[in-house]
């Protein structure tokens, strides 16, 4: 490799013409780069680089699978947070009412975290009205206000808070399957309502709730146009899949949530696999203004290695429930293959570059963070060792294998960041740690990412 021109001062910081001509030379000069050039100007880079071997050697076949349902679609949306949630839930719920499908409103939760969130934000808007609009942390909370993320806290909080409904009483929408526009118009709103928040603080305290409390009739107005009106009580019977018909009569969705939701929400805990030098394992983080409920507990994760969140997600497999896990989902996997591997791609042999990155270096450049909220409803264990997972995709059942995926344990170690688990599963110096008072991380750190 040559390098670049360089004058008396040492190496120039304008590209120069012979720069240029030296780049274009030394490219010309290898005839595998214009076979490369030819064929990634005509197909995706992926289906070049992509490792025909890994792919060969994929068996969708697992020791231990849970799912015989279908895969849901959260449309062009960022609910997949709430998605995984509820499919986690309805695995039980399913079990309960002896029913061959079924799916709880994602619509309805939907609603309910949108509102939340404006107030959330509109709150912080107020407590941080005294500091500069070009504050990092009030940027950065402008520049978030009203995505479709979220995190599993977030979702628990809203189901204590509003419960549950079936599907049929909040269908999808328009909206809700396709938020783009809908967003759009919440985050002028909210803006809008954080900039007269902040003139009206300097004029009185008390102007600045009348300004929110404007801000949310908009902020529900919108929501109900949108997305429609969330049902007080609705009368629940259903055919199960003997043909037997059951009525359960007039219920409120905190009434429905009560009797078939089957998993103990408030039991669960997130953990993560943070691997930064500022990151101390088995001590518990929470990130400063990530959530939607204000009053809910917070966003709080117990950092541990990740072949503890391996051993407790294949046992929890085992024991016959789903678990819910976020990653950076983009990252080596196929859609056609229907596969994650950590070396599924080999783009540096297409590139003639090390790529090269671990873990740790990966979220301190920015170059990966947690993306995307599933399902692991399967474990294939050799030895005792898992090797790879069967994934429950919320993308519909037209990509991966009718919306499920295998992930070899190669990505796991790469890409996974974040499990929900059951405190009673982990070891008793693990429970003990959830006790200790979280270290608090600013609002942009990477571990306050939403899977979206």
């Amino acid at each position: 490799m040559g390098c670049l021109m360089a004058t008396a001062e040492g190496t120039a910081a304008e590209l120069q013409v012979g720069d240029l001509e030296m780049l274009r030379k030394e490219f010309e000069a290898d005839p595998s780069l214009r076979i490369l050039q030819n064929a990634v100007t005509r197909v995706s880079v992926d289906d070049v680089a992509i490792d025909r071997g890994i792919v060969n050697e994929a068996d969708h076949s697992m020791s231990a699978s849970l799912d015989d349902w279908k895969a849901t679609s959260q449309g062009k949306s960022g609910r997949c947070w709430l998605f995984a949630g509820l499919n986690l839930l309805r695995a039980g719920t399913m079990a309960k009412l002896n029913a061959r499908d079924f799916e709880f409103s994602q619509s309805y939760v939907m609603f309910w975290d949108k509102l939340e969130r404006a107030n959330y934000f509109l709150e912080a808007m107020i407590e941080t009205a005294e500091r500069d609009i070009d504050d990092r942390t009030v940027a950065f909370l402008l520049d978030s206000v009203a995505n479709d993320g979220g995190q599993w806290n977030m979702f628990v909080a809203l189901v204590d808070k509003y419960g549950l409904v079936p599907k049929a009483f909040m269908p999808e929408t328009q909206s809700s399957s396709e938020t783009a526009r809908m967003n759009s118009l919440l985050r002028r709103v909210l803006r809008k309502g954080a900039l007269s928040i902040r003139a009206a603080t300097r004029q009185h305290p008390t102007a600045a709730r009348e300004v929110k409390a404007d801000a949310l009739q908009a902020v529900y107005r919108i929501l109900a146009i949108h997305l429609g009106t969330p049902p007080q009580q609705f009368l629940w019977q259903w055919q199960d899949k003997d043909r037997e018909f059951h009525r359960d009569g007039l219920l409120s969705p905190k009434d429905f949530a009560t009797s078939y939701v089957t998993v103990p929400l408030d039991d669960y805990v997130c953990l993560v696999h943070d691997p930064r030098p500022t990151s101390p394992l088995n001590r518990t983080y929470t990130v400063e203004y990530l959530g939607n409920v204000v009053g809910a507990p917070p966003v709080t994760y117990l950092n541990v290695e990740v072949a503890v969140m391996k051993d407790l997600a294949a046992r929890v497999i085992e024991s016959g429930e789903p678990v819910w896990f976020g990653c950076d989902v983009g990252k080596m996997m196929s859609n056609d293959y229907a596969l994650w591997d950590a070396k599924l791609f080999d783009y540096e042999a297409v590139y003639r570059t090390s790529l090269d990155l671990d873990k740790s270096s990966r979220l301190l450049a920015h170059e990966s963070q947690m993306t995307h909220a599933m399902l692991f409803t399967g474990v294939d264990r050799l030895d005792g060792v898992p090797r790879r997972w069967r994934v429950e995709n919320s993308w519909g059942t037209d990509r991966g294998r009718e919306g499920f995926y295998t992930m070899n344990d190669s990505w796991f170690d790469e890409y996974l960041f974040e499990i929900a688990a059951r405190r009673e599963m982990l070891p008793p110096e693990l429970q003990a740690a959830l006790e200790v008072e979280p270290t608090v991380l600013p609002a942009w750190d990477p571990m306050g990412s939403l899977a979206r």
